[in-house]
């Protein structure tokens, strides 16, 4: 019953999240005017900022944390590392690598180039892993192979933005994208976005019990009758689309991943039939709590950099206590 009320909770939290990221911004609104624009009716302008501007933000802000916590959840069942995120296998830097590489040689121009080579390079950094590790023993071999091409992309990432250095325009957008943001998010956004990212999440929820098992060790797993190696499948394949859709849209998000499926563990337990669900509903209230403080908050801070002030902490917090 406490645990049915968590959940409950996080449903309510993020109700208040996405109400809030409708209402808090250069133009205050109250909260009856926004839900007169919801409807399509109330002060012009009122309806203009919420329809055309802030709800597009919001969704997106919505699917993208989702989609980062419930791949966090995977890979910390997958590596049975509660210190495990998304970015584990190379996904982040690779997509970041593929956004930066359009931007860089002038290809960016169009609203789906850089999403699309975002999720390229999110899979093909997965492909090479998956590859290098294959003659491993499991998870391990699979962690070490993530740990080094991460830091050959992130390599490749920092030589093509010193390349653009003199360029002053494109090294801004470059470091918007990286640092991560949901300004300017449009219509287009959401349809890139949220139907691959729903699609993704309804995917991973069946998946709950395997995961249960195979926290428990793949021989375990085995035993009680799951047929790990198809069942890894599709975890890695689930988890890099959500974790390449969500930085495809919204650039690189650091921690919601690692943060939110850690706590709610603590409070929820280790079943991932419930930690599934209840990780999406954080990894979105968080996101978009992250996004309203972007926007009150002195500096104008990036989405990334908030999300990192919160996270950092934690996961030092983490470090300490797994210790």
């Amino acid at each position: 019953m406490k645990r049915g009320g968590a959940l409950w909770g996080l449903a309510l939290l993020l109700l208040v999240a996405f109400f809030a990221s409708l209402a808090f911004g250069e133009v205050p609104l109250p909260l009856p005017d926004v839900v007169q624009a919801l409807r399509g009716k109330g002060d012009p302008i009122a309806l203009t900022v919420v329809r055309e501007f802030r709800l597009p933000r919001t969704l997106v802000g919505t699917v993208v944390g989702a989609a980062l916590a419930a791949s966090g959840v995977v890979m910390q069942a997958f590596f049975r590392n509660a210190l495990a995120s998304p970015g584990l296998l190379g996904v982040s830097s690779g997509a970041a690598l593929g956004a930066v590489s359009v931007l860089a040689f002038g290809m960016g121009h169009t609203l789906w180039t850089v999403p699309l080579a975002a999720i390229g390079g999110a899979f093909l950094s997965t492909a090479v892993v998956v590859v290098l590790a294959r003659r491993g023993a499991g998870t391990e071999r699979l962690l070490l192979s993530g740990v080094a091409l991460n830091a050959l992309l992130d390599a490749g990432t920092a030589f093509l933005l010193s390349l653009s250095a003199g360029r002053l325009e494109l090294s801004g957008q470059i470091l918007f994208w990286l640092m991560g943001g949901l300004e300017s998010r449009t219509a287009e956004h959401v349809i890139i976005g949220i139907p691959a990212i729903v699609l993704g999440c309804v995917l991973l929820l069946p998946l709950g019990r395997a995961l249960n098992l195979i926290s428990l060790g793949e021989q375990t797993a085995q035993s009680l009758g799951v047929d790990v190696r198809r069942v890894r499948r599709r975890l890695i394949v689930l988890s890099t689309l959500l974790t390449a859709l969500a930085t495809s849209v919204a650039g690189v998000i650091g921690f919601v991943g690692l943060v939110v499926p850690h706590l709610l563990r603590l409070f929820l337990g280790p079943d991932h039939r419930r930690l599934l669900p209840a990780s999406m509903m954080g990894g979105a209230a968080l996101t978009l709590a992250c996004d309203v403080a972007t926007r009150i908050l002195p500096g104008g801070l990036h989405l990334g950099v908030v999300t990192a002030l919160v996270g950092g902490p934690f996961f030092l917090w983490m470090l300490r206590t797994l210790a």
